[in-house]
């Protein structure tokens, strides 16, 4: 069955740096869009940064921008989200979910496949 497991979520100090790891089997990896969404305390799940497996191109919303990288290893099955300049409001569960034919699109709704979440806790 599909399996996306992620780590690398752990308390960091404001300022910090994280990367995060999303491990996939059970699919074909280089055809499913595999991205990465966070839900904080009390808030919707959103999408976070989203790239397309067939052209890379990329999606980072506003919080995003400008601090978090995402990437895909094909050869390794692994997506990941480097997280720079880390702030307290990036504190969240964050997840990474799988869809096929969904490009960068960031929409939740639009995934079937979750992890069950890596905790990242940014301190002030």
């Amino acid at each position: 069955q599909v399996q996306l497991v992620e780590s690398g979520g752990t308390l960091v100090q404001h300022g910090g740096s994280l990367r995060l790891s999303c491990a996939a089997s059970g699919l074909n990896f280089k055809y499913y869009d595999i991205n990465w969404f966070r839900q904080a305390p009390g808030k919707e799940r959103e999408g976070v940064s989203c790239i397309s497996s067939t052209d890379g191109s990329t999606y980072y919303s506003d919080s995003a921008k400008g601090r978090f990288t995402i990437s895909r290893d094909n050869a390794k099955n692994t997506v990941y989200l480097q997280m720079n300049s880390l702030k307290p409001e990036d504190t969240a569960v964050y997840y990474c979910a799988g869809a096929w034919g969904v490009g960068s699109n960031c929409d939740p709704r639009k995934y079937e496949y979750w992890g069950q979440g890596t905790q990242v806790t940014v301190s002030s």
